[in-house]
């Protein structure tokens, strides 16, 4: 039999209780047929298929348990690992436990021996995943949270869609995300974000309102920081996009950058960025309005130390391939194979388009980067950020208590 229709041992077992009837009231010529049967839809032995033919078939429970390959200190390891990763998935964390771990230890963060190395490097996926759940079980979690401009400037930038197994990175999927909370009017934050499809290299930045001129600085202050060059920018149909002043600054800093947007109303032409939106932004920021310059200035400070935390320490899963399960012409379901995961950096490191310079100058960064400090460091500007004053609709919550008061004396003859 082929590998993938191989019997489970409860399918195997429902299937010999049936034959078991068949087998008992048969005699010796038909019994040799059944057992010859059952050896190829099985693949179990014929001694072993007519002693199971003498029994009573009921799977037994073991008389001895076996006892915990992983103890107390692989669960705390994994503890402190994944909260240096931001409580990534199991997937993204397996393969990456030891290189973590020693980086961790060379910061001071924690102490490893070489038995729990070995038991890290030999721990399997689904203990991992068992091991994450109760470590999460106790932990809160956090809170989730088109326009399309008919105009000469959209027309002449072509719709398509980034393929998902493009293999050159600098294909930047743009957006922009509006901190606004319940109500759209004033003028409020937002984030540039860019995402590149083929590494998962991300780029952020907070801008005050969405006029020609913070946008323009916005890509300013990413092209700067880049350390790889564009290849292509495809935002969605947003007037703060689809503008000639923001066009021609693009040719000015993407010269060798092709344009393209997304279809109308199609989210999925955007995928990977919208998905960052909800992980990168959404999660650390919520759906609060966010208003003022003091706001901005903390979301900048917090998207430079996220700049190197997610791009450098954060492995990341890339589809492979895609595989249509069931047979031909029906409704197909489609299983997705993933490669390991692998930080944006280690990424570019292997698509060797750093020049020798940068790739020195950024490895050198990361080593001296302790990820776990700043993670926290991280959190305490996030913790400063979520004690500033909450502004609904461009009035901060100080001034709406000051002007309760003033108002009888204002209204007093």
């Amino acid at each position: 039999m082929e590998k993938e229709d191989k019997m489970t041992l409860s399918e195997r077992r429902k299937y010999l209780r049936k034959q078991q009837k068949r087998y008992c009231t048969g005699d010796r010529k038909e019994r040799g047929r059944l057992l010859d049967e059952m050896g190829q839809i099985t693949g179990l032995h014929r001694k072993a298929l007519i002693r199971l033919m003498h029994s009573d078939l009921q799977r037994k429970l073991r008389s001895k348990q076996r006892g915990r390959t992983y103890g107390s200190d692989v669960e705390d390891a994994l503890r402190i690992i994944r909260e240096s990763y931001d409580g990534i998935c199991a997937e993204r964390l397996a393969g990456n436990l030891v290189k973590m771990a020693q980086e961790l230890q060379a910061h001071g963060e924690m102490v490893i021996t070489e038995g729990l190395l070995a038991q890290l490097q030999s721990i399997s996926l689904a203990t991992i995943k068992r091991k994450l759940a109760c470590i999460r079980q106790d932990e809160p979690r956090l809170k989730r949270g088109r326009p399309f401009t008919r105009n000469e400037i959209a027309r002449s930038i072509p719709m398509r869609r980034i393929a998902w197994d493009e293999p050159t990175p600098g294909h930047f999927e743009t957006d922009l995300v509006h901190h606004c909370g319940p109500v759209a009017d004033g003028q409020y934050a937002h984030t540039l974000q860019m995402v590149d499809v083929t590494t998962g290299w991300s780029e952020r930045r907070a801008i005050l309102g969405r006029s020609q001129l913070v946008v323009q600085d916005a890509f300013r202050h990413i092209r700067l920081r880049l350390p790889f060059p564009v290849l292509e920018i495809h935002p969605d149909n947003g007037s703060e996009f689809l503008n000639q002043p923001l066009t021609m600054v693009w040719a000015e800093l993407f010269p060798k950058a092709e344009f393209s947007r997304s279809r109308p109303y199609q989210k999925n032409d955007n995928r990977f960025v919208e998905q960052k939106n909800d992980s990168l932004v959404r999660n650390y920021f919520g759906f609060e309005r966010l208003d003022t310059v003091l706001q901005v200035q903390l979301m900048n400070q917090i998207y430079a130390k996220m700049w190197l935390y997610y791009n450098f320490f954060l492995p990341v899963l890339r589809l492979k391939s895609k595989e249509l399960l069931g047979p031909p012409g029906s409704l197909n379901k489609v299983k997705r194979h993933y490669d390991v995961a692998q930080t944006p950096f280690e990424r570019l490191c292997s698509a060797r388009v750093l020049s020798s310079p940068q790739q020195i100058h950024l490895e050198q960064l990361r080593k001296l980067t302790n990820p776990r400090q700043l993670h926290r460091e991280i959190e305490a500007l996030l913790d400063q950020l979520r004690c500033l004053p909450i502004a609904v609709q461009g009035v901060s919550q100080d001034v709406r208590l000051t002007l309760s008061q003033l108002q009888p004396a204002l209204t007093a003859p």
